[in-house]
């Protein structure tokens, strides 16, 4: 650690660090929502599907993130869970314009999946992006909050926002929910 970084940390000018999980199925757009909110310099063109997991970087107004990008592919999903230990939020992606019954059923499954009874205990934040929002036949937050019962998660706090990760939509309200809790949580410790 530089002179620089000390003084930072002494002064209480340095971004404190958090770990991030993202997940979501495949092709929900995890890897262009975190695409997006990095610098515009660092950012990727080509967005391919995650093999196994990414790890990626951005700031925020207080935090420096450190995001695990997972994939969403069914045989990497048993990935997820050894990375919950180390992390201080989750964000979770669904693709709102998916509409297949045995995916919505997954959706379902993977954020009861999402929040095992060690995580349960945490009152990590949860952020959900309901992502694709733009297209016509996308449910809105609301529908994806209901498909989910997000109602009954009553031990943590948790946001839903619509997204459209290709432009950036509805990303810095995440954000900027997620931030707010994480350092709400910090404090409570």
């Amino acid at each position: 650690m530089g002179l620089f970084d000390k003084l930072s940390g002494w002064l209480g000018l340095k971004k404190k660090e958090v770990n991030v999980l993202c997940l979501g199925l495949d092709n929900s757009g995890k890897t262009t929502i975190i695409n997006q909110l990095k610098p515009s310099n660092t950012q990727t063109q080509d967005i391919v599907p995650t093999i196994g997991f990414n790890i990626e970087k951005f700031k925020s107004s207080s935090l420096s993130f450190t995001v695990f990008d997972m994939s969403g592919q069914s045989r990497y999903r048993n990935l997820w869970e050894h990375y919950y230990k180390e992390s201080h939020a989750i964000i979770f992606v669904i693709d709102s314009g998916d509409k297949q019954t045995d995916r919505q059923t997954f959706f379902t499954c993977s954020l009861v999946f999402l929040l095992p009874p060690d995580i349960c205990s945490r009152r990590m934040p949860v952020l959900l992006f309901a992502n694709k929002s733009d297209l016509r036949e996308a449910m809105s937050s609301v529908k994806v909050s209901q498909l989910l019962c997000l109602e009954n998660i009553k031990d943590k706090p948790w946001h839903i926002c619509a997204s459209n990760a290709v432009k950036g939509e509805g990303l810095q309200e995440g954000v900027d929910w997620l931030q707010d809790h994480i350092r709400i949580m910090n404090e409570m410790k």
